[in-house]
């Protein structure tokens, strides 16, 4: 039996340690994920070869005769891939191989871009592929290795790692300004023109003391447009320092409301999020470490 190659290496671990331990939920607890989310590994990779592989009754689940065909070819395969992983590590050698990466837009523009040119010399071997997307996604469904996420955490599924906190500031530009004039308290707001999400509406829900929630007059999609929009005097915006920190040292945007501000909000949270799979572990270990110390996230 061919084994399909769309599937997913974290998928195989699981079906294989659902055989092991003898059902669904005992491998959820051995692997401290959810009993559903083992379930559905399972039922993809039977979508996916078009067979069934386990039998399931109220007390016991079965490896049909396929199944135990395709188990004993994956746990060979999965073995020779550690076994080629470990060889690697105790040789020293650096990484190699493709690394999907996703990232809100902005990010990937003013954080990690910057950054690009420095990784590839120190890990010619590494194949990065950056990917954008504004909101959260599902990992396995979107084939993505690590995703850098802003704002709190929530899915207990995944490992993660923090990379530090991005400050929120509310900006305008110096023309915006000159025209309608400097906000003195947050109730000032709703005679000004505000620029917001149009997708995620929690982002409209800006930091400050005493404000009512903002009512934007202008909405964008992404961070980035909100910035172009906010440096051509269109409004005024709320937008992470990590994304806004060399407008404000230049001049170009000038920061509002500073001292009704509220800081360490979970929407100052930056992480990065991944299974812990084995065939990706050491690059994406590297691409981490050589990021965290080098963004400039205030």
């Amino acid at each position: 039996m061919n084994i399909d190659l769309k599937t997913r290496s974290d998928d195989l671990e699981l079906l294989l340690c659902v055989v092991d331990s003898g059902g669904f939920s005992a491998a959820a607890e051995i692997l401290d994920i959810q009993v559903a989310r083992v379930s559905r590994s399972v039922s993809k990779i039977e979508t996916q070869l078009g067979v069934t592989i386990l039998t399931r009754t109220t007390r016991r689940i079965e490896l049909t005769e396929e199944g135990r065909k395709f188990v004993s070819s994956i746990r060979v395969a999965l073995q020779s891939l550690q076994m080629a992983e470990n060889e690697i590590i105790a040789r020293g050698e650096l990484p190699a191989g493709r690394l999907r990466v996703n990232a809100a837009s902005p990010f990937i523009f003013h954080q990690l871009i910057p950054l690009i040119q420095a990784f590839k010399v120190a890990y010619p071997d590494i194949e990065l592929e950056l990917r954008s997307n504004e909101s959260f996604i599902d990992l396995i469904e979107n084939r993505t290795d690590v995703a850098i996420r802003i704002g709190k955490l929530e899915d207990s599924t995944l490992h993660a790692k923090a990379l530090g906190k991005s400050p929120l500031y509310i900006v305008a530009s110096p023309e915006y300004i000159t025209k309608r004039g400097v906000p003195k308290q947050p109730q000032d707001l709703k005679h000004h023109d505000i620029i917001g999400f149009s997708d995620i509406k929690s982002l409209n829900k800006w930091p400050i003391k005493g404000g009512e929630p903002i009512v934007p007059t202008l909405t964008a999609s992404n961070g980035e447009t909100i910035r172009q929009l906010a440096l051509s005097g269109n409004g005024i915006a709320c937008l992470s320092g990590f994304m806004v920190h060399q407008d404000i040292a230049s001049g170009a945007l000038m920061t509002l409301l500073n001292s009704y501000r509220l800081l360490n909000t979970d929407r100052e949270q930056i992480s990065a999020v991944f299974y812990q799979s084995s065939s990706v572990a050491k690059r994406v270990t590297a691409f981490l470490d050589f990021i965290k110390p080098k963004l400039k996230l205030e």
